[in-house]
């Protein structure tokens, strides 16, 4: 066992850590011995500040050993904190104490250097004065740190596959950047780097370079870029620096967002909602189908509804939309409750456990239905997609002359206006979708439990 006074020297009735510095790491350190008040009398104290100065040194020792320029000012701008820290005080850099901090700070941190050896007061004013300058981290790097200890607060009720995708995109806007702009220190990013990476965007965007893209793919790689650079230097406490991202942006117009077409009503009726539409297509993803067509809702919102949402024995079934504790939203106001009509009553029916097999897969499902779309030719055009389902309910609700905020209550729409009372009832908003709700041969139904699986995805 170590000696639970090690490096402690008593003088005068105060401890001092007293420590040798390793001969393979004096000619780094420019010293050969650390000796520094721990301003105290209390040995009980002093062992807890030992502990934090003896674990500071020995890191900041064994990152020197690197030879790596970026690794040794890390482990010095660390090292000073936990010294600092040590002492009772903050660490903070010495910009910031000259021109905001109060002069008692200021005398306060001075008079603690006090005393003793040069190496040791040369020790503790930069630890207590922040002469250490922040460490320059790679851009990559500053987004492990994001997604490490900044982002689970963002992430913390994504489901597993919706936090894939969350880290996904603010991946692909720090791979683009260092394509355009290199693996350059977060903290030396200029504001000539910020224009130079927007300026490739714009060229993506009028189609310059190929292929094209829209104006919302570039404003979400450089907003990412953006938020990284605020969110990181926040979380190491400098969040006065100028963001090189900000008022960056390009605009987007009704006609640079691509609308998807609608299936037509006699299309569905037609060609989809036919018994041999489903021959071969696996049970679930059918089921899923025939809830979206008669629903409305987000392909996302079906695949992960949970069985004690599906409520298809009440007196007007319906199933809810709601929060779930491991999985996020889109908006809040997509929370709702929706009559089921038609084929999707009918279909949840056969499902009233939900659709597990695409529980957080609805990527799964959205490629699955695509490939057996086409293959059946069952888009009208290449534009078509499942998506397309519910911008055809869309449709037949205005079709219907169903209230316009019915119609963004059922698609989960924000409505902009003060909202009173609570909404149209279960029986009036059932009234309404029973008005627009296609038929369908009893077929389909029959054949549900007899789908061809498709062990695919």
């Amino acid at each position: 066992m170590s000696d639970p006074d090690r490096y402690l020297k008593s003088r005068n009735g105060k401890w001092y850590y007293v420590r040798r510095i390793p001969g393979h790491v004096q000619d780094l350190v420019g010293q050969s011995r650390i000796s520094l008040t721990l301003k105290t009398d209390s040995l009980e104290t002093a062992r807890v500040r030992r502990d934090a100065m003896e674990e500071a040194d020995t890191a900041y020792w064994a990152k020197l050993i690197a030879q790596s320029p970026v690794e040794q000012a890390e482990a010095r701008y660390k090292a000073d904190k936990a010294r600092c820290m040590a002492l009772g005080f903050v660490w903070k850099s010495l910009d910031h104490l000259v021109s905001e901090a109060a002069p008692e700070e200021l005398v306060s941190r001075v008079l603690t250097v006090g005393n003793g050896s040069d190496t040791s007061r040369t020790a503790k004013a930069d630890a207590l004065l922040g002469t250490a300058r922040r460490p320059t981290i790679a851009v990559s790097k500053a987004l492990e740190v994001f997604l490490a200890e900044i982002a689970p607060d963002f992430m913390r009720n994504k489901s597993p596959q919706q936090k894939r995708t969350y880290q996904k995109v603010k991946q692909r806007a720090v791979n683009n950047f260092i394509e355009i702009c290199g693996d350059k220190g977060i903290a030396e990013i200029t504001r000539e780097d910020a224009v130079k990476f927007h300026t490739w965007w714009q060229k993506r965007v009028t189609g310059e370079i190929v292929p094209k893209c829209s104006p919302n793919s570039g404003n979400r790689d450089v907003g990412n870029m953006r938020k990284l650079f605020d969110d990181y230097f926040k979380h190491i406490g400098e969040e006065d620096l100028p963001n090189p991202f900000r008022n960056l942006r390009f605009r987007e117009r009704k006609i640079d967002k691509k609308k998807r077409p609608a299936f037509p009503t006699d299309w569905i009726r037609d060609r989809i909602l036919r018994p041999e539409t489903f021959k071969g297509l696996n049970d679930q993803a059918s089921g899923i189908l025939l809830v979206l067509i008669e629903t409305g809702c987000r392909p996302s919102e079906i695949c992960n509804l949970p069985a004690h949402r599906i409520h298809t024995d009440a007196e007007i079934p319906f199933i809810e939309i709601e929060f779930q504790e491991k999985r996020e939203l889109k908006t809040e106001s997509s929370i709702r409750r929706i009559p089921l009509v038609g084929v999707a009553l009918e279909a949840l029916k056969h499902f009233s456990e939900g659709f597990p097999r695409y529980h957080d897969k609805e990527e799964n499902f959205s490629q699955i239905a695509r490939k057996h779309f086409r293959a059946k030719g069952l888009f009208p055009t290449e534009d078509h997609v499942i998506y397309s389902l519910r911008h055809s309910f869309e449709d037949r609700m205005k079709e219907g002359r169903i209230d316009p905020e019915i119609r963004k209550f059922i698609f989960g729409h924000s409505i902009d206006r003060e909202e009173y009372g609570e909404g149209a009832s279960l029986l009036f908003l059932q009234g309404e979708l029973r008005r627009i709700a296609l038929p369908f041969p009893r077929e389909i139904l029959n054949k549900l439990n007899d789908i061809l699986p498709d062990e695919s995805l």
